[in-house]
């Protein structure tokens, strides 16, 4: 039996009011391809991002993620093939502030009942993969930014997940640490076999990616 792809969906629509933010998406992803997502702000790629992820529910069509079909799924179960299926970056970072760096890397390993020595073993070496095993204890409001991000990429990718959402990762960023970022998000993708789902409005950034598509009046270009 053929392994389900880590991301797929089918004739995707979304409105907000008489506007129509996307229509007739349909989108495959397999493991460690990379795909951008460009815009102009406002244009719909992060509510197209959210549907995608499960965070929000589209108008009309099927979204599969590692072959679970998100609308036919509870709540309970939808958050469980979230926590499972997928690993998020965001532009802000979103690092809870009263936990170290290695609790936030930790986390996702703890909310799906990894064993601890199981758990510190994997943030060991993400620690270090990331280049920041010195960084271990600190918080975030001790970490530049992209020393925050780093931590957010190891956190995404800390359980395994088949596939990473990243939401604008170098918006918050300057320009060095944006690149450092980028570079490490296509090396991780391949060393973890893992596909990527970028939004993005920077051509930098989606440089990265094998595929790129732009969001235009609601219809999805290949660029």
């Amino acid at each position: 039996m053929t392994k389900a792809l880590p991301l797929r969906c089918e004739n995707l629509s979304k409105s907000y009011g008489p506007r129509s933010l996307f229509a007739g998406v349909n989108l495959e992803l397999a493991p460690r391809e990379r795909l951008a997502l460009l815009g102009a702000s406002g244009s719909g790629k992060s509510t197209l991002l959210h549907c995608l992820s499960g965070v929000a529910a589209p108008d009309a069509g099927s979204v599969w993620l590692g072959g679970e079909k998100l609308d036919q799924l509870d709540g309970e179960a939808l958050a469980a093939c979230r926590r499972q299926q997928i690993g998020t970056v965001f532009q802000f970072f979103h690092l809870l502030p009263t936990l170290t760096a290695e609790e936030n890397i930790e986390l996702p390993l703890q909310l799906l009942g990894q064993p601890k020595p199981k758990r510190r073993a994997r943030v060991a070496a993400l620690l270090e993969r990331m280049g920041i095993a010195n960084r271990a204890h600190a918080f975030p409001s001790e970490l530049s930014g992209g020393e925050m991000q780093r931590i957010a990429i190891a956190r995404a990718i800390a359980h395994q997940p088949p596939i990473i959402f990243a939401d604008e990762p170098t918006g918050n960023l300057d320009r060095k640490a944006g690149i450092a970022v980028l570079q490490l998000l296509e090396e991780i993708t391949n060393e973890e076999n893992a596909a990527l789902l970028m939004v993005t409005h920077s051509e930098e950034a989606a440089a990265i990616c094998q595929r790129r598509y732009h969001l235009v009046d609601g219809s999805l270009q290949s660029a």
